[in-house]
């Protein structure tokens, strides 16, 4: 299988397209980011800085360099300065202002966070195109970030596997032409403390070969009590401009992060009300939970000719969890007195992906056309082993409302999860962008990918399963251009997602089956500096895991769910010291069939209502140049914390947060921000139909970043 997918993009090189009449194009270096030997670019790219808030193009969307103006999907594109403005430690913060984004499952501090993009819960997060969502992978740290670009809608045509709200791929920072050192520090009145390096620059005369290390390391308190956490991250990237016409990147992310599993807090239905946020039912002895993630890419762009373009590479994830925690067993009668199970777990994954595309401009019939190729090889492994004490509710009890710890640890007695998985992806895609006309343009391509999926308990009693299908995702948008600035656009796109467990017959399920209808309008006002879009979608998942009804300790695939709304985004420079990004969503995400929860019931973690907005403003000159001031406002409507008849929920929520920075000089940049000014209580996300995590109180942080 991985020689024919391999043949087939061999053979697209030589394919009589690239015969077809061409129109040459100046022959220039590759250049990835903001760099090449000769400096700096003095336009934007795909993979480069952003000026402010405004990007203008995006490889994400597409994965080739395209106007984002001229793309039929919603994207939007936080940038650096985005994270910068903010004070921004984690992706979860700018991803606050990208629009219609939402929080849902934290994974109790541990990993990369899932949130909500139109309707559903998704955590596909790619890096430089890559996915790095497999197991349960460190957030990816802001200060290595150049640019987190948000897909709404299927992406699965490009990216494989995956749910059809949306998708997230991070642009790291790459290597700068000139020799730069920038050290940062930033603290916070709840004890966290956190230092940071970036350097940069060439390792040769030539600057063909060039360096970027990134260097994190932070600890200390939270708002949650017995909460102290601890986070070391090293990133390095080297290039090399092996000649004009190639490029090779190697980049590396190795990640510690230590934390205890803090689920939040809980929402049992008898519960006497809800405890104080910073409460943690936690023992602080149990320890942390030691997640090491390491992450190896491989990239290489080759020119093979002046139209005709070869890439692609390897990425390598490696992951451990381990450590002991304490979870919920239920609540006792009384509303108060919550049983609890001290667990131990290891949980590790392997995954190895392999990519090569080919990119071509050429025209033919009269029309301009870019045409991608590209094929996929990807191999997951994974296993795990947690082994839990008693699961009464009367077990290793605590009050919620006045915790008292340190109880003796209970003997670990159970071992209800231990198993391993394989799953193994082959995949081939092409895509062909055509300008019909100067202002009509076409995007249409189709992904075959196969899916083997094994998986293998060994709990007494459990059952293991063997899986594997054939899947067709088919995309296809147009663009058309009213006038120079303002363009209109519609996008029809299908996706699916493996689902795991076993059937009561023994063996696996049919995949979650999504299909996207989108239309919408994009602007870009103010002599091209503000990116206004409009979008109205629905978008449908079948195969959605429900409850057997001749036995309801197992599921079957046959559940529905629809989601439909609307989405307003903003990102932009009003004027050169006025810079915006937000948006609003409108979201109607429902039950659609189920065997037992009700046609009509509203699925977790999505509000019907979102909006926000940044607004910063710096000084350019005067005896205010380089302050900057700034406001960030997030309203969320009221959500159901799960999916079924009988939901909690939890309640509307605004918060307000303020910012400012000071550049002293070229060197030193200092910062002061006021996050949730109000001091106002709110749940952020839940999980597991019994836990909601609280928002963060007022925070007072400052920082200083000095570049040598």
């Amino acid at each position: 299988m991985r020689r024919t997918l391999l043949s087939v993009c061999v053979l697209q090189a030589f394919s009589p397209l690239s015969w077809a009449e061409v129109e040459p194009v100046e022959k220039a270096a590759i250049e990835l980011q903001t760099t090449s030997i000769t400096g700096a670019a003095d336009y934007e790219t795909a993979q480069g800085p952003v000026q402010g808030y405004h990007a203008t193009r995006s490889a994400s969307a597409t994965r080739t360099d395209t106007s984002i103006h001229e793309t039929p999907q919603s994207i939007s594109v936080v940038s650096k300065a985005v994270v910068e403005d903010i004070g921004a430690t984690r992706l979860q913060d700018a991803l606050d202002y990208a629009g219609g984004v939402g929080r849902a499952n934290n994974f109790g501090g541990q990993g990369l966070t899932t949130f909500t993009v139109r309707g559903f819960t998704t955590g596909e997060f790619y890096r430089n195109g890559f996915p790095i969502n497999r197991g349960y992978p460190n957030m990816p740290d802001a200060n290595t970030i150049e640019r987190l670009e948000v897909l709404r809608g299927p992406a699965t045509m490009l990216y494989g596997r995956g749910d059809p709200g949306g998708t997230f791929n991070v642009v790291s920072k790459q290597p700068l032409a000139e020799p730069t050192v920038t050290l940062g520090s930033q603290l916070d009145d709840q004890g966290m403390q956190r230092a940071t390096l970036d350097a940069s620059g060439p390792l040769d005369e030539d600057g063909r070969l060039a360096y970027r290390l990134n260097v994190v390391g932070e600890g200390g308190d939270t708002f949650r009590d017995h909460v102290e956490t601890e986070r070391y991250g090293v990133t390095p990237v080297i290039t090399w401009q092996a000649t004009d016409d190639t490029k090779v990147i190697f980049e590396g992310d190795f990640m510690r992060n230590n934390h205890p599993l803090d689920r939040g807090l809980t929402r049992y239905p008898n519960q006497k009300g809800t405890p104080s946020r910073d409460t943690f039912w936690g023992e602080k002895d149990a320890g942390k939970l030691h997640n090491d993630n390491s992450m190896a890419q491989l990239r290489f762009e080759h020119l093979l000719n002046e139209n005709w373009t070869l890439g692609g590479g390897f990425q390598w994830l490696d992951g451990t969890l381990q450590g002991n925690a304490i979870e919920a067993n239920g609540l006792a009668a009384d509303g108060r007195t919550l049983g609890r199970n001290f667990n131990y777990r290891k949980l590790e994954w392997t995954d190895k992906d392999t990519q090569l595309n080919l990119t071509g401009h050429f025209s033919t019939g009269g029309f301009d056309h870019t045409l991608l190729t590209g094929v996929e090889f990807e191999d997951y492994d994974y296993k795990s082993i947690i082994q839990r004490s008693s699961g009464a509710v009367g077990a290793y009890p605590i009050d919620i409302f006045n915790p008292v710890y340190g109880q003796p640890r209970p003997a670990l007695t159970r071992t209800p999860t231990h198993d391993k998985e394989n799953l193994k992806t082959y995949a081939a895609f092409v895509q062909d962008q055509v300008a019909l006309t100067e202002r009509l343009k076409v995007l249409a391509g189709a992904r075959f990918e196969r899916f083997e999926h094994d998986y293998h308990t060994y709990v007494p009693g459990g059952k293991s399963w063997e899986a594997s299908d054939n899947e067709v995702t088919p995309r296809m948008g147009v663009i058309y251009d009213l006038t120079d600035t303002i363009a209109v656009y519609a996008d029809a796109a299908r996706s699916f997602k493996p689902n795991t467990g076993a059937s009561r017959q023994g063996g696996g399920f049919e995949p979650e089956k999504g299909k996207s209808y989108e239309m919408g309008i994009k602007w870009e006002a103010l002599d091209r500096q503000l990116s206004v879009d409009a979008a109205i979608y629905q978008i449908e998942k079948k195969n959605v895991l429900t409850t057997d009804p001749v036995d309801s300790t197992f599921s079957v695939a046959a559940g529905q769910v629809r989601s439909r709304g609307f989405d307003l985004n903003v990102a932009g420079n009003i004027t050169p010291e006025w810079r915006v990004i937000g948006g609003y969503a409108y979201v109607d995400a429902e039950v659609t069939k189920d065997n037992t929860i009700r046609t009509g019931s509203r699925l977790a973690n999505i509000p019907r209502n979102s909006f926000s907005l940044l607004n910063v403003y710096e000084f350019q000159d005067g005896a205010l140049k380089g302050l900057g001031l700034g406001a960030g406002g997030k309203y969320v409507a009221e959500r159901v914390g799960q999916t079924s008849n009988t939901p909690f929920s939890m309640a509307t929520y605004t918060v307000v947060d303020l910012l400012s920075y000071y550049k002293v000089n070229d060197k030193v940049r200092l910062n002061l921000d006021v996050k949730n000014l109000f001091n106002r209580e709110y749940e952020e996300g839940a999980f597991g139909n019994v836990y909601a995590y609280p928002g963060e109180p007022r925070t007072v942080q400052v920082g200083i970043a000095y570049t040598l």
